[in-house]
C-alpha cells in the first residue's frame, strides 16, 4: 500500500456483530463494515450468530445503509463438512456477502475453484505475521489480510510497504494469549477447538508458576496467562500512517451497547484525523469505552512487546472504571477519593484481590459528603462516602485498601441504547437533483444517490402549464423535492431548467418525489454479482480406502524422531529410525546436531519457529548453509522463503520441505495446496480427532502425509513471555537477563498438572501438555490406509526413555506387538495429537 496517500475513503471501521441488535448498533455509529457469523463455520460458536437463511436480509439491510457485509469463515473445515462449507459458499455468493474472512486455506481453493471473483480475506487465524505470508496468499487472490495482533506499527508498516496487499489491523477488544491459529489449550483440555470457534478460554484461568520444580510465590497475581484488553484509540494517527486500512473491533459476544460504545469512539477519531484533528480522546472517552468492557486497557503489541504492560495477573474480567480504595468503612457506607466520577444506580464491585471468590457488588443507593447527602455526579477527587444497596452488599465482607470498580453506567447505557433504538434511519445520503421542462411537455426530473453512483428518472404524468399566478422557481422545487424526511436521504444539490413560467400540482411533485425516492432505494441493496461455478468438492480426492487393496505392511513405515536435545538426538541415531527432527531453542544448537546426525548416516531436518516476522529471514538463511537433509516448516511465511530460494537456485541441492502441524491441514484439499506449492510432506492438523483423521486420510494422498502418534502437545504459543514477565525485572527480550538460559518454567494448573514453558529463538513461548499422547492404538488403522510416514515426538525425555518409546513404536509397526500394548507400556492417554476427548469418533 502507498502509506503516504490514503484518504478518508480509504479507511474502513469494520465493527462486530453477534445478533440484529449490535448490527443496528454498528450501522447507526458510523461503522463502514460489519463482520457477522451465521450457525456455524465460524470462530465464535458462543455468539448468537444468524441463520444463513438471513444471509439476503442481512446483506440488503446494510447494503441500503452503504455498509458492507464481511461473513465469518474462520474455522478449519473437516473433510465431512466440506459440502456443508460448498453451500454456505454458494449462498453467501447470492445474496451478494462483500467478503468472506477465511482460517483454511482448503477452504480457499474450493472458493477459487466456485468463483474467481468472490473475495476472500484471511483471517487473523491464518497467522499471517511477514510481507512473506502475504506473498503466500497472492496466487488465491486474497482482498485483503488480517495481520497476527502480535505485529507492531512498525512491522505493519514494513509488511504493507513490500506486500502492497490491503492490511486489516484489530485495535479495539480482548487479547488472545496464543497466536491466533495456534492455540490448541481449549481442544486438548475440552475438546473445545479455538480453531472451531469453540475456545474455553484456558488463558484466563489461574495458574501458579513453578521454577526448577519449585512454586514461586507471586502474591496475588495468579492469572499468568490472561492478557489486558487491546485499546488503539490513541494511535489511530500511527495506524493510519502505517497504512492500516481497515480498523477491526473485536467483540461479537459483546453487547450492542458496546459495539455503539467502541464504534462512536473510533469513528470521532478517524474522522478527526481527516479533519487534521491531531487531538487525543478524552479522559472521559476514555473511560466511557472501559466501562463497557474492560480488563484494563493496553496497546498490545502495537507499540512493541513489553510483557510488564500486557498481561496484569491480579484477575481475568471486565472490571470496568476504577473508582479508588476503600478508606474507612462505616455502618452503612464506605469512605473513598474519587479516581472517577460516580452517581446514584451506577453498579459497583468491591475487589479484595482474589477474583475466584463471591464479591461483594450492586447499585450505589446514596452518595454523601461528610454525613450530608450530594445532589447530582460526584466527580473525580471528591472524598465521598458511598452507600450501596442494603440488600447488594454485606459491609462486613468489605475490607479497608479493597479496590471499587464501577462496572455499569445506566445512564450511559441509556445514552447508547438511544443511537439505534429509534424509527429514524440510521445514516443518510446525499442525493442530487436535476430539473428540465418546456410548456406542453412532462416535467423531468433525474435523481442521482451520489454514494451509490446510481441515477433514476422519474417523469410527471401531467404536462406543465403557464403559471398564472406564482410559477416553478428552484427555490420551490427545492422545498417540495426536498422532503426527505424518513428517507435514508437528504438533498445535496437542486439544478432547474425550465423553460418559461410553468407549474404542475404540488401533488405530483409529491408523487414524483415518492417514486424517484422507492426507485433509488430500491437499488441500494442490491446485491454484487459475481462468477459462479458448478463444482464438486471431492473431485480432486483420492481413492484411498475405497477400494479393494491388500494391507500394507507396517514394516514399510518410515519412523521419524523429533529431539529437543542433543542426547535425544543422539538417543535417536542409535534407534531404528529413518528421520530424525531437530527443534532446539537456539539456533546456535543446531549445528552440533547435525555433525552428530550426517556422522551416523542419519538424514535430519531442522525445525523453524513457528511464528515469521519480518526481517526474520536470517533465521531460514542459516538454516540453509548447515544443509540439513531436510526442513520442517511451521508457517507460511518460512515456507515462502524456501520456495522462492529453491526457485532462485534450480539445479543446486535443496533439502526437502516438511509441513508441520501448525499449517492447521484439515481436509484433503489443504493437503492438495500444500502439496502443489511443494511441500514434499504434509502433517496433518492436531484438531482431527480419529473420525475426521481417517475421513482425510480416505481422501488424500497418504504417501504425502506423515502423522504424529506421540507426543507432548503444544497448547498455547505466544509472544508474552513468562520468563521475562515474572522472572526478571525487564520488560522484553534485551533488558531481561535471559532468565530462560538458566532455569526451566512451568504452569501448574488447579489440578496440580505442570505444564513446561519453552522458549524458542524469538523468544516466544510455546506451554506443552504435562501429559504425553499417544496414537499407537490406531497405527493398524493408519498403515492399512497407506500412511508410510509416523513421527514420535520428545519434549524433556532422557536418552534412555528416548531409546525405549521408539523401540516400542517400531516393534508396533513391525507387527511384533499392539498398539494397545505400547499404550498400557507408556500409561498414556488415549489420543493423538489432540482430539476432541478420547481418540474416537463422537460424529
Amino acid at each position: 500500500m502507498n502509506t503516504t496517500a490514503l484518504t478518508r475513503s480509504d479507511i474502513e471501521l469494520l465493527a462486530p456483530a453477534g445478533d440484529w441488535e449490535c448490527m443496528r448498533a454498528a450501522v447507526a455509529n458510523g461503522a463502514d463494515a460489519i463482520f457477522f457469523g451465521v450457525e456455524k463455520f465460524n470462530a465464535r460458536a458462543r455468539a448468537n450468530n444468524f441463520r444463513s437463511e438471513e444471509l439476503p436480509e442481512i446483506m440488503s439491510f446494510l447494503h441500503t445503509y452503504g455498509v458492507k457485509g464481511f461473513l465469518t469463515f474462520n474455522i478449519l473445515v473437516f473433510e465431512d463438512e466440506l459440502r456443508d462449507a460448498q453451500k454456505l459458499i454458494e449462498m453467501s455468493i447470492d445474496a451478494g456477502v462483500d467478503a468472506v474472512i477465511v482460517q483454511d486455506l482448503g477452504l480457499v481453493k474450493l472458493i477459487r475453484e466456485l468463483s474467481p471473483d468472490f473475495p476472500i480475506h484471511g483471517s487473523t487465524q491464518m497467522t499471517i505475521t511477514s510481507p512473506e505470508a502475504v506473498e503466500f496468499t497472492k496466487p488465491y487472490d486474497l482482498e485483503r489480510v488480517v495481520l497476527g495482533r502480535e505485529n507492531n506499527l512498525k512491522q505493519i508498516r514494513t509488511i504493507g510497504e513490500q506486500a502492497k496487499l490491503p492490511m486489516e489491523v484489530f485495535v479495539h477488544g480482548a487479547l488472545c494469549v496464543s497466536y491466533s491459529g495456534q492455540c490448541l489449550t481449549s481442544e486438548m483440555w475440552g475438546g473445545r477447538s479455538a480453531n472451531r470457534g469453540e475456545c474455553a478460554q484456558a488463558c484466563r484461568l489461574p495458574y501458579d508458576l513453578m521454577v526448577d520444580g519449585e512454586h514461586q510465590p507471586m502474591g496475588d497475581i495468579a492469572y499468568l496467562l490472561s492478557p489486558k484488553d487491546l485499546a488503539a484509540i490513541d494511535l489511530v494517527p500511527e495506524l493510519i500512517e502505517a497504512g492500516v486500512t481497515s480498523f477491526k473491533i473485536e467483540g461479537r459476544l459483546k453487547s450492542p451497547e458496546y459495539v455503539a460504545n467502541v464504534v462512536s469512539k473510533y469513528r470521532r477519531e478517524i474522522d478527526k484525523y481527516f479533519d487534521g484533528d491531531r487531538s487525543k480522546p478524552s479522559k472521559e472517552e476514555v473511560r466511557e469505552l472501559q466501562q463497557s468492557f474492560s480488563r484494563g486497557f493496553t496497546h498490545g503489541f502495537l507499540d512493541g512487546i513489553d510483557n510488564k504492560q500486557l498481561v496484569d495477573g491480579t484477575f481475568p474480567k471486565s472490571r470496568g472504571v476504577y473508582l479508588g480504595k476503600v478508606e474507612r468503612i462505616m455502618r452503612d457506607a464506605v469512605t473513598l477519593r474519587l479516581d472517577a466520577p460516580v452517581k446514584r444506580g451506577d453498579g459497583i464491585v468491591f475487589d479484595a484481590g482474589d477474583p475466584t471468590k463471591k464479591e461483594e457488588g450492586g447499585r450505589i443507593y446514596d452518595l454523601r459528603r461528610q454525613g450530608v447527602k450530594m445532589e447530582g455526579e460526584a466527580q473525580e477527587g471528591t472524598l465521598v462516602e458511598l452507600v450501596p444497596g442494603r440488600n447488594d452488599v454485606d459491609l462486613r465482607k468489605v475490607n479497608v485498601g479493597d479496590r471499587i470498580w464501577k462496572t455499569n453506567d445506566p445512564a450511559l447505557d441509556r445514552q447508547l441504547r438511544a443511537t439505534y433504538e429509534t424509527e429514524k434511519p440510521y445514516r443518510v445520503f446525499p442525493l442530487q437533483i436535476r430539473v428540465t421542462g418546456a410548456l406542453g411537455e412532462p416535467l423531468r426530473t433525474w435523481w442521482t444517490d451520489v454514494q451509490k453512483g446510481t441515477t433514476v428518472e422519474v417523469a410527471s404524468e401531467l404536462l406543465l402549464e403557464q403559471a398564472q399566478k406564482r410559477p416553478m422557481d428552484a427555490e420551490l422545487l427545492e422545498d417540495q423535492l426536498g422532503r426527505l424526511g424518513g428517507t435514508v436521504y437528504q438533498l445535496d444539490k437542486i439544478e432547474v431548467f425550465l423553460q418559461g413560467d410553468l407549474i404542475v400540482p404540488i401533488r405530483e411533485l409529491n408523487r414524483i418525489r415518492r417514486e424517484a425516492v422507492e426507485l433509488l432505494a430500491g437499488e441500494r441493496p442490491k446485491p454484487p454479482v459475481y462468477i459462479k461455478n458448478k463444482v464438486d468438492a471431492f473431485a480432486d480426492a483420492a481413492q484411498n480406502g475405497k477400494s479393494e487393496s491388500i494391507p500394507r505392511s507396517g514394516k514399510d513405515a518410515k519412523l521419524t524422531a523429533l529431539c529437543r536435545s542433543l542426547s535425544q538426538v543422539e538417543a535417536a541415531i542409535a534407534a531404528d529410525v529413518s528421520y530424525i527432527y531437530a527443534d532446539f531453542e537456539f539456533i546456535k544448537q543446531f549445528p552440533a546436531a547435525v555433525e552428530a546426525a550426517k556422522k551416523a548416516g542419519k538424514p535430519i531436518a531442522l525445525a523453524t519457529p513457528r511464528i515469521h516476522m519480518p526481517g526474520e529471514n536470517g533465521y531460514h538463511a542459516n538454516i540453509l548453509k548447515l544443509q540439513p537433509d531436510a526442513v520442517l516448516i511451521r508457517n507460511t511465511g518460512a515456507l515462502y522463503y524456501y520456495l522462492r530460494t529453491r526457485t532462485a537456485n534450480p539445479g543446486k541441492p535443496f533439502p526437502k520441505l516438511i509441513g508441520d502441524f501448525s499449517l492447521n491441514v484439515a481436509n484433503h484439499k489443504a493437503v492438495n495446496l500444500f502439496s502443489e506449492v511443494g511441500l514434499d510432506l504434509i502433517t496433518p492438523s492436531y484438531d482431527l480427532n480419529i473420525g475426521q483423521m481417517v475421513d482425510l486420510l480416505e481422501s488424500s494422498d497418504t504417501s504425502k502425509l506423515e502423522v504424529v502418534i506421540h507426543q507432548h502437545l503444544p497448547m498455547f504459543h505466544t509472544e508474552h513471555c513468562v520468563y521475562c514477565t515474572f522472572m526478571s525485572e525487564g520488560t522484553n527480550f534485551t533488558n531481561c537477563g535471559r532468565p530462560c538460559e538458566e532455569k526451566r518454567a512451568s504452569l501448574q494448573d488447579r489440578i496440580g498438572m505442570s505444564h513446561p514453558v519453552r522458549v524458542d529463538e524469538g523468544c516466544r513461548n510455546t506451554v506443552y501438555n504435562a501429559v504425553e499422547q499417544s496414537g499407537a492404538e490406531y497405527i493398524r488403522n493408519f498403515v492399512e490406509m497407506g500412511v508410510t510416514h509416523f513421527r514420535v515426538e520428545f519434549l524433556e525425555e532422557s536418552a534412555e526413555k528416548v531409546t525405549e518409546v521408539l523401540s516400542l513404536y517400531r516393534d508396533a509397526l513391525d507387527g511384533r506387538i499392539s498398539g494397545t500394548q505400547v499404550w498400557r507400556s507408556l500409561k498414556a492417554t488415549n489420543q493423538l495429537g489432540v482430539t476432541r476427548g478420547q481418540l474416537v469418533n463422537k460424529k
